[in-house]
């Protein structure tokens, strides 16, 4: 872990906490689900936010329930939303880097939830997942890959609940 001030790359937009915090979790349960990368896109928003996922099949209406009900259990677990910054070299041993920019610094702010979770990231985070209200997936669909062994496009709507 390096102990100089940390310098990073500015961020371009304020976040909602609870529902930036609640896309991480819901990004990590995908990839425990479905072993598919993190969201490829993501808007997040206070009222509702959604994620696109690459998947070679639609999840069926139990697997979304599934989806919710392991994201709200990350939820109510209480864990610590803690921040350490770590250099690149050392977070690419922590978390997958292909999404970084090519011009974001040496020194990476990893945000850990609990063991559920790392991520490099420079957006704004609860400090325990109790911050965040239950959450609640509110639509979702797939567009399949033109081609039949690429995956397709899961876009999963969510919202948070109020507590």
């Amino acid at each position: 872990m390096t102990t100089e001030t940390p310098v990073l790359n500015e961020h371009n937009k304020a976040e909602y906490p609870p529902m930036h915090t609640a896309e991480h979790i819901l990004n990590a349960t995908m990839v425990k689900l479905y072993g598919c990368p993190r969201s490829k896109n993501a808007h997040i928003e206070r009222k509702k936010s959604k994620c696109d996922y690459l998947l070679y099949k639609e999840p069926s209406q139990e697997e979304v329930m599934e989806i919710e009900k392991r994201v709200n259990e990350v939820i109510s677990s209480n864990l610590p939303v803690t921040i350490e910054f770590v250099s690149r070299e050392e977070a690419a041993s922590i978390v997958d880097l292909s999404k970084l920019p090519e011009d974001a610094s040496q020194t990476l702010r990893i945000v850990r939830i609990g063991d559920y979770d790392a991520c490099a990231c420079i957006g704004a985070h609860v400090n325990c997942t109790s911050e965040i209200a239950p959450f609640k997936i509110i639509s979702a669909d797939y567009t399949p890959a033109e081609s039949g062994d690429a995956p397709g496009r899961w876009r999963v709507r969510f919202k948070l609940l109020e507590k």
